[in-house]
């Protein structure tokens, strides 16, 4: 299968081939064509998949047989929703590139930078405009865009964006577009929440029908658009370390290995920076990604890390779902994500695109159960190894006593204050008397 046998226009075929893009991926060939029907999407892909060509090259075709004459204010017509800046600006430069050639006006607008320039962007108006949901608002309230001409609603890792995180900015935004058009929802992860939600913001959608290992992905579906698509090439491992030992594990498997590039996962802003001391102080050409970067100062660090400036990025949380590098051989989770969406979306970094990658997690003693309970979740059999010269001595702590029905405690151990506590709440009777 090649992009010229899905009915895309010259141009977006010249476009993609500069893009150095040879032959799509399988939920390219599910998805461009339905969209080009203006069928809404449904769909569940593994991370690095090609997701946002999937629905950007139908759409910016859809735009651009529709455009007609060209005013001076063009209305928005085409709105693309992201939970990150980071994803703002990747599809954002995906979309522009696209876009660009057809004489299609592209507004990219996001948090962390001055609201001023975004609002002069947008005078002329823009075709298409992918944005994060408060700073789309702030841009409203400033009468800086509207949104009663969009005809295309994309909503890009449609399951942060549907949680309860942004429940309130997703509702304003859905107020302000028109009942009547094509809603595109594309995510590696659909928890079972936000399906029921999704479901009253669609028009019978097709549903895509993937296969992955991710939870909550969409499975079995009743309207297959084609066969189903691969799980990504990761392998995965975990060693089990001693909190204190953390940094020197995470040092010999990079010298050990010798990846070109790493990244690496931590909890917080101040571990990312600490790792990062230890690293550089080692020789190692290290950077860190955090909330608490400018936004300038966190793209300058991608576009280093992109060019193969910097060799290993300690990132938190906020990259999980932002970082597009192609080739990138290793993700290393020095904590425990939080979740096991949190845990599939930050593998999901590496094996991209049919790549093949390897992802490792550190367990310390106290994150045992916590790993155990990931594992589950995610359906993963991954045994934890013991690393020679750093093998974990930490005791593991008991897990948590649980209530028993009739309100004792377990292994014959008598209640403490806070499982009296619990079984009364869960009795509906109140706190428990001391």
């Amino acid at each position: 299968m090649h992009f010229s046998d899905l009915g895309l226009a010259p141009a977006l075929l010249r476009a993609v081939s500069d893009m150095g893009v040879a032959k799509p991926t399988p939920i390219q060939v599910q998805a461009i064509p339905v969209v080009l029907q203006g069928r809404d999407v449904w769909a569940a892909a593994p991370t690095g998949s090609g997701k946002t060509l999937a629905f950007a090259l139908p759409l910016v075709q859809q735009r651009a047989a529709r455009q007609g004459a060209v005013g001076y204010r063009r209305p928005v017509r085409t709105l693309v929703l992201v939970p990150t800046r980071e994803l703002a600006v990747q599809a954002g430069e995906v979309i522009t590139r696209l876009a660009y050639p057809l004489n299609l006006r592209v507004a990219v607008v996001h948090g962390g930078v001055s609201i001023n320039p975004q609002m002069m962007a947008l005078r002329g108006g823009a075709d298409m405009v992918v944005a994060t949901p408060g700073r789309l608002l702030d841009l409203v309230d400033h009468n800086a865009v509207k949104l009663g001409d969009v005809q295309h609603l994309v909503l890009d890792e449609a399951d942060r964006l549907l949680d309860a995180g942004f429940a309130e900015e997703w509702q304003r935004v859905l107020a302000l577009v028109p009942a009547q058009r094509q809603t595109l929802l594309f995510s590696a992860t659909f928890a079972p929440e936000v399906q029921a939600l999704a479901e009253a913001v669609m028009n019978n959608p097709v549903r895509l029908s993937v296969r992955s290992d991710s939870p909550g992905a969409l499975q079995a579906m009743s309207e297959p658009a084609g066969p189903p698509e691969a799980a990504p090439d990761i392998g995965q491992r975990a060693i089990a370390v001693d909190t204190r030992q953390r940094a020197a594990v995470l040092r010999h498997l990079l010298k050990e290995h010798a990846w070109p590039q790493a990244l690496v996962f931590v909890a917080t802003r101040y571990a990312c920076e600490h790792m990062v001391g230890k690293l550089q102080r080692g020789g190692v050409r290290a950077a860190a990604l955090h909330g608490e970067l400018t936004q300038g100062g966190r793209q300058q660090v991608l576009a280093a890390f992109k060019a193969g400036q910097v060799d290993v990025l300690v990132a938190t949380d906020l990259a999980s779902r932002g970082i597009d590098v192609l080739r990138l051989p290793v993700v290393i989770n020095v904590d425990v994500a939080r979740s096991a969406t949190d845990h599939v979306h930050r593998i999901g970094r590496t094996g991209r695109a049919g790549a093949s990658g390897e992802a490792i997690t550190l367990v310390s003693a106290d994150n045992r159960l916590h790993w155990q309970q990931l594992c589950e979740r995610l359906s993963l059999d991954v045994p934890l190894e013991l690393l020679p010269g750093f093998e974990s001595t930490d005791p593991v702590p008991e897990p948590p006593a649980r209530v028993a029905a009739d309100g004792g405690g377990i292994k014959g151990k008598r209640p403490s204050k806070k499982d009296k506590l619990r079984a009364a709440q869960a009795r509906g009777a109140g706190p428990a008397a001391g």
